[in-house]
């Protein structure tokens, strides 16, 4: 062994503990950065002298020649990954569609003193009134108010539920564009990835990037992340290209299967899938379609499925959706009522004498729906023609008996034109709808609220593995640096030595 080997192996534990230091403090730079991993270096011993190869060791045994630092790896670990990336699909998907019933709830805001229950309440007890007096221009004024309140109540929601349609419509198109995005700057750091890894590097900060994107990407759909070598050359333990394909809710690939990105393809045409949204052409413009290179991946879960579930999408028995089912039942409720009203309206006899006219009827355009409903003008100008009387009255203007039979209709069971269902009248229909959406709401907080608590618990496990933990940063910054200085110690020692030897022998008796 060379007489200056003690020179070279302190020489590579400063190289090595100095790569630690540096390490340590791009570490500590990053503690703040999101999807950051810490990284650490992986200390290795140097081959020992003599080889042991060799037939006739100068020395019994092996010597160690010191430390090198063999590779800087990122601290990861990939089941984590996969149980963090597979709860926020859920998280997502829930997260999006609970908003959506938070504004409907909002929209229909029941019960309160300005909900359509509460209008229909004033309606039918106006109603009453005019039955008790029913020659009264007072009373018959306020059935025509009331009634108006009615029909704009049923205009306001049926506006309101459709504007927040359409900007869910909106939404779904950027979310579909920002998954997109993020599947070319995937492809984009793949294509670096392979650019390096042949050559013998870790790019352990292009890792995070991807991995950053891939979680984003996680809470849109459900995926599955795969990775093939990059080169044979390159190192083993690197992470190579990520493949991603579209899963269903349950982690298993779609028929067939959907790959959105191609890791062995990276930068090149065709190495993504880009997603797209087809929409209906008739007037309800429900989701027919969420593609994928041609394949259908409305079966995954995500934050735009959660959208699309909310906004509307074609199934096998018409459309359903949210918002497209409460739009179909505040029309066929508005229909049901305003064709009961008008019929009873019109076998009475109005305060002339005369046969009872339509007393609501639909704008031009949006016959049937909620909507379109309102009073008609000719009434409005002239309350006298609210048909009080009943129609087999002659001459008898006092008689309220048809305003009593027009009341009635609120809680009548057996609507023969358009039925609301069996034994189910308007006000329990309407009780009904509120109350299931009010269980709906509730059921998808709740879920909401789940999925939130196992994606915490899985992050925050996977936070113990990957962040940055200063306080530990702090204690291997010591660490190293003692390292160091007793490497530089030794050196010094050993150059001490040498000196001796070179300097001070032979000079006995001088």
């Amino acid at each position: 062994m060379s007489t200056f080997h003690g020179l070279e192996m302190a020489k590579q534990a400063l190289f090595t503990q100095q790569s630690a230091l540096y390490t340590t403090g791009h570490n500590i730079s990053n503690a703040n950065t999101e999807g950051y991993s810490r990284q650490r270096v992986n200390f290795e011993t140097m081959n020992p002298f003599p080889a042991g190869s060799r037939n006739r060791p100068e020395i019994p045994g092996q010597l160690g020649t010191g430390v090198q630092a063999g590779s800087v790896e990122r601290v990861r670990d990939s089941f984590l990954d996969y149980q963090y990336r597979s709860e926020n699909s859920k998280t997502g998907y829930w997260e999006s569609l609970s908003s959506s019933y938070v504004r409907m709830e909002g929209i229909m805001n029941e019960p309160s003193d300005s909900g359509l229950s509460k209008t229909m309440d004033s309606f039918w007890q106006s109603l009453q009134d005019l039955a008790t007096t029913p020659e009264n221009s007072g009373a018959r004024s306020v059935v025509v108010e009331r009634g108006r309140a009615v029909a704009e109540t049923f205009n306001y929601l049926s506006e309101s539920l459709s504007s927040i349609r359409t900007d869910l419509k909106t939404q779904i198109g950027v979310s579909v564009s920002d998954a997109n995005s993020l599947l070319r700057q995937i492809d984009g750091v793949n294509a670096q990835i392979g650019a390096l890894e042949p050559h013998g590097y870790l790019p352990n900060d292009l890792y995070d990037e991807r991995d950053r994107l891939v979680d984003k990407l996680s809470g849109m759909m459900n995926i599955k992340v795969s990775y093939d070598k990059s080169s044979e050359s390159s190192p083993d333990i690197a992470a190579g290209l990520a493949s991603i394909e579209v899963v269903d809710n349950k982690g298993k690939a779609l028929n067939p299967p959907v790959k959105l990105v191609d890791g062995t393809n990276a930068g090149n045409p065709g190495a993504v899938n880009e997603i797209s949204v087809a929409y209906a052409d008739d007037n309800t413009a429900a989701v027919t379609g969420l593609t994928a290179g041609g394949n259908s991946i409305m079966s995954s879960n995500g934050s735009i499925k959660g959208l699309i579930d909310a906004y509307g999408y074609e199934a096998e028995d018409g459309v359903s959706g949210t918002y497209t089912d409460m739009l179909t039942d505040l029309d066929k409720m508005a229909k049901t009522f305003a064709d009961a009203f008008n019929k009873v309206h019109r076998s009475g006899k109005d305060l002339d004498g005369k046969a009872g006219v339509d007393f609501f009827e639909f704008k031009d355009g949006l016959v049937g729906t909620a909507e379109g409903l309102k009073v008609n003008q000719d009434v409005l100008d002239e309350p006298d023609l609210i048909a009080a009387a009943p129609g087999d009255e002659t001459g008898n203007t006092g008689n309220g008996g048809n305003a009593s039979k027009l009341a009635e209709v609120f809680n009548d069971t057996s609507l023969a034109d358009d039925p609301l269902g069996e034994n189910t009248s308007v006000n329990t229909f309407y009780q009904s709808l509120i109350g299931e959406m009010g269980v709906k709401a509730q059921e998808a907080s709740r879920m909401t609220n789940n999925a939130n608590v196992l994606r915490s618990q899985v992050e925050n496990q996977r936070m113990s593995v990957s962040s940055v933990s200063l306080d530990e940063e702090m204690s291997n910054m010591i660490k190293f640096q003692h390292a160091y200085s007793a490497a530089a110690r030794s050196m010094t020692t050993i150059d001490e030595m040498i000196d001796r030897v070179i300097n001070n022998m032979g000079l006995v008796g001088r």
